[in-house]
């Protein structure tokens, strides 16, 4: 005796290209397929106990899948939400942290660490454009944190002026082997910016640093960490 209904294997049902995978679709629609399978299968040859529990499975791992996420997008909001309270708790506090700028005014400091002596250390200045205003060979630095007070002159003796400027630190030992070297910037907190939800800490009105760039903090006037 013939059956009429809808001839319909559920064992292939595809989409035009590939089967549909619980990271194709969401959860709602997953669900949508699965009882649509059911309801049109073919009365005989159901749908067998092993396939169904199959589905059951991705469905289950689908919806962990979504759980997952959600949680993973509260953690965002809430790690964002710490970042910007300590970024406006850090306001007007002397930092110190990892950058290659300075902003020149009359003179300006240029901070670097080194991992041990240096018999030389060599210092280049830039331009926001990429060009080399002034270039400044040191002799005998010691290990440890450094600061050379650039005047603001380029290599010509041309007062330079006011602005950003981008520097790089080389250090060599006695037989000219390179030495580790860490460039920092030091100044007060003046402001906080938000660019493409990163939380910017700018520096005396003109540099920004990153949050996770901040080495120390200081409390200005008072010398405590």
């Amino acid at each position: 005796m013939e059956i009429p209904g809808v001839d319909i294997n559920p064992s292939q049902v595809q989409t035009n290209s590939k089967k549909l995978s619980p990271s194709d679709i969401s959860q709602d629609e997953f669900l949508t397929l699965l009882i649509t399978q059911l309801r049109f299968q073919d009365p005989l040859n159901p749908i067998n106990n092993a396939e169904f529990t199959s589905q059951l499975a991705q469905l289950s791992s689908l919806e962990k899948l979504n759980n997952i996420d959600s949680q993973l997008r509260d953690l965002l909001i809430y790690q964002n939400s710490l970042q910007n309270t300590l970024a406006v708790s850090l306001m007007g506090r002397e930092v110190e942290a990892l950058g290659d700028e300075v902003y020149l005014k009359d003179q300006a400091e240029i901070n670097y660490t080194l991992s041990q002596n240096a018999s030389v250390v060599k210092i280049s200045i830039y331009d926001l454009n990429g060009k080399l205003v002034r270039e400044v060979e040191l002799k005998g630095q010691p290990s440890g944190s450094n600061t050379y007070v650039w005047d603001g002159k380029s290599s010509t003796g041309e007062k330079l002026p006011e602005g950003r400027y981008v520097f790089t630190v080389s250090a060599f030992d006695a037989q000219g082997q390179a030495i580790d070297v860490t460039t920092t910037i030091k100044g007060v907190i003046t402001g906080i910016t938000f660019e493409d939800n990163i939380t910017y800490l700018i520096i005396d009105d003109a540099i920004k640093v990153q949050l996770g760039d901040i080495k120390t903090i200081k409390t200005v006037n008072e010398g405590g960490v």
